[in-house]
């Protein structure tokens, strides 16, 4: 990648998290000639997360000033028919990890029993690792991805009921 591409990358980006801020939005995403860009901050008080993800070189460019001036919403990773209606999905891009870090026990297993907020896997993006909490109590009936799979916005993860 050359230096100027990433200095618009980099801009765009912060670009993109001041109108996150400003507009007091959860996701803002802009596409532009084949470089697609989500800047999307975590339901918690977790600091703002921004992905960077090359588009296919097929893609039509956008206008960045439309885009950003209008957000963009996220569209669907799976559609609804496929997801259990009691699946927690995943609040943001990046990779799913089981366990705190290699080697060690992971954090749930199907038949475990969980309190709410309990922390059922890690996201991590951009070097940040997010947990994935636990929004009510039960018993987890489904874990529907792999140890250090990658995710996109609203993709199930796991069956807790």
């Amino acid at each position: 990648m050359s230096t100027s591409k990433s200095k618009l990358d980099a801009g765009l980006v912060r670009e993109l998290a001041a109108i996150l801020r400003e507009a007091d939005l959860g996701e803002v995403e802009v596409e532009h000639e084949g470089l697609r860009i989500r800047v999307s901050k975590a339901t918690s008080m977790a600091p703002v997360a921004p992905t960077v993800v090359h588009a296919p070189a097929a893609a039509a460019p956008a206008p960045v000033a439309a885009a950003a001036a209008a957000p963009v919403a996220a569209p669907a990773a799976t559609p609804a028919a496929a997801a259990p209606a009691n699946a927690i999905t995943s609040p943001m891009v990046g990779t799913v990890y089981m366990s705190p870090e290699p080697g060690a026990k992971v954090f749930v297993n199907v038949g475990d029993k969980v309190k709410k907020g309990d922390t059922l896997m890690l996201i991590e993006a951009m070097k940040t690792f997010n947990p994935v909490i636990a929004e009510a109590g039960g018993t987890v009936k489904e874990i529907l991805v792999d140890d250090a799979q990658p995710v996109e916005f609203g993709e199930p993860l796991i069956v807790v009921e």
